[in-house]
């Protein structure tokens, strides 16, 4: 913090619900509680790309992402929420939000695989593309084992 107690920081976490993404968010909790950072828990959500498949006209994808985010934000901290922690949902491709969000950010936090792509990989695409990529360091945490 500075001199005046003002946050001088900011943590982005990519949440998506995984595990991975859990851990991503008690890991910004406690860099946070070391220098006084502000965390942006950011989920991003998009439209997916069918081809030739029906899609609901009533679906929000953008309040499932905002239940998605309450949810894993809930689960990880119950009612003691780290100060200064503030949710995002982001329209757009999780790597691009999350690539955007990175510039002026001290650290982009996300998990090693998310609810996508191929569950046996080491590192997922998003947390390729952001270590690749992003405008700050970066830091891939996996599931505990």
């Amino acid at each position: 913090m500075s001199e005046q107690g003002t946050r001088t920081g900011r943590i982005v976490v990519g949440v998506d619900g995984s595990e991975s993404s859990k851990q991503a968010l008690r890991w910004a909790a406690r860099l946070a509680a070391g220098d006084g950072s502000r965390i942006e828990a950011i989920t991003a959500w998009d439209y997916p790309q069918a081809y030739n498949s029906p899609v609901d006209p009533n679906w929000r994808p953008d309040l499932d992402a905002q239940t998605i985010l309450d949810d894993t934000l809930r689960e990880v901290f119950g009612d003691d929420r780290p100060t200064g922690l503030v949710p995002i949902v982001r329209h757009g491709p999780p790597r691009t939000v999350l690539i955007e969000a990175s510039r002026g950010a001290e650290i982009l936090v996300v998990g090693s695989r998310g609810h996508g792509g191929f569950a046996g990989l080491l590192v997922g695409s998003v947390s390729s593309a952001c270590s690749e990529h992003a405008h700050c360091p970066v830091l891939v945490l996996h599931d505990k084992a």
